[in-house]
C-alpha cells in the first residue's frame, strides 16, 4: 500500500513539473520602490493569486523576469490568505536577475493516501527584492 502511494506521488510530481497550470492565475497589482540608502532600494511587488477548488496540478510557481538585482540579497516571497500569513520563502536570483520558486499546491497524506489541497482560493503574494539605485541622488 505504502509503495503504491509513493509510486503515485512520484508520477504526480513528474507530471506536475512537466505541465504548466492553466487554471492557476496571478495578476500583478502594485510595485513600490523604497530607498534603503544611496546605493540600494527595496522593490515590493504585490500580486494576487487564485487557485481554483478543482485544481489538478500539484505544483505552483512564482517567477520573476530578468532584471537588475543587488548582489548577495535574496528575494523574499510571502503568501497571505486574507491578512493571515500562510507561507514564506527565500530564493536567490539567477545571474540574469530572474528567479523562480516552486511550491506544492496539492499533496498526498502519507497516512491516508488522500489528496490534500495545500493552497485553494485567493491569496496575496508579496515579493521583496533589493535593487541597485538607478538615481545617485536618492
Amino acid at each position: 500500500m505504502k509503495t503504491n502511494v509513493l509510486l503515485i506521488a512520484s508520477i504526480m510530481t513528474v507530471f506536475g513539473v512537466m505541465t504548466i497550470p492553466g487554471e492557476i492565475s496571478a495578476e500583478s497589482n502594485q510595485i513600490t520602490v523604497i530607498p534603503i540608502n544611496e546605493k540600494i532600494s527595496l522593490e515590493k511587488t504585490i500580486t494576487t493569486m487564485n487557485i481554483p477548488q478543482n485544481n489538478q496540478i500539484p505544483w505552483g510557481t512564482v517567477r520573476g523576469e530578468a532584471s537588475e538585482v543587488a548582489e548577495r540579497y535574496p528575494i523574499i516571497i510571502q503568501f497571505y490568505k486574507g491578512e493571515d500569513p500562510v507561507h514564506f520563502a527565500q530564493v536567490d536570483a539567477k545571474g540574469d536577475g530572474s528567479y523562480e520558486y516552486k511550491f506544492r499546491v496539492r499533496n498526498i497524506d502519507s497516512n491516508t493516501g488522500e489528496i490534500v489541497n495545500v493552497f485553494e482560493g485567493d491569496y496575496t503574494v508579496k515579493i521583496y527584492k533589493v535593487i541597485p539605485n538607478s538615481n545617485n541622488t536618492v
